[in-house]
């Protein structure tokens, strides 16, 4: 984070700012991206809309931070010393409603990446990134400790699968991820894939 947007986003509390974060997600529910407004931020947090775009910029970083904000630990932090521990400590992390919600959300939100370049790069750069290089450092941990191989085939496509899960399992079964399901699905087939 650039020196200026840390001395930017340093001056409400931890607390105030999950509370606009969550104002924020909930306007997402309700209205959808392209008609979340600031100024409709602004109203439901009794904030001015200055001091939202000194915190956050803009909207499309407002709302990828709002995202962020609803991951519960990232996966950079988890390190069990086995990547069966890291995936398992990563589904235990995982919480059902939550899930639900960001599923439904990331979906709604899927045609305004597509209609919006600057959604799309804050949702790369301040969602995406993070979780991808934190998979990528469980999964090459897992090769230095020999669990994995090198040369293992599956080890660039984990997170693709895993996503994939994500976004397969409401469309096939019309239900959300949850713990359950997640957790099988390493067991079944991103475990397998990997040689563990």
């Amino acid at each position: 984070m650039s020196d200026e947007v840390s001395s930017r986003r340093s001056r409400i509390t931890p607390e105030r700012e999950a509370e606009l974060h969550g104002a924020v997600l909930d306007l997402l529910r309700e209205v959808g991206y392209e008609a979340l407004t600031m100024d409709a931020v602004a109203a439901r947090t009794k904030s001015s809309k200055a001091t939202l775009y000194r915190q956050w910029g803009s909207k499309p970083e407002l709302v990828a931070r709002a995202l962020r904000c609803t991951q519960p630990v990232p996966l950079a932090e988890i390190d069990t010393g086995s990547l069966r521990g890291d995936f398992g400590l990563m589904v235990q992390y995982s919480d059902d409603a939550q899930m639900a919600k960001d599923t439904a959300l990331l979906r709604g939100l899927a045609h305004a990446v597509h209609e919006s370049p600057e959604l799309h790069k804050a949702l790369r750069d301040l969602l995406v990134e993070p979780e991808l290089n934190g998979m990528q450092l469980m999964l090459q941990r897992a090769v230095e400790r020999g669990e994995v191989s090198p040369d293992c085939a599956a080890l660039e496509f984990v997170p693709h699968v895993i996503v994939g899960a994500f976004i397969a399992l409401p469309l096939i079964e019309d239900r959300p991820v949850d713990r359950a399901f997640l957790g099988e699905f390493v067991d079944a087939v991103v475990f397998p894939a990997l040689g563990v």
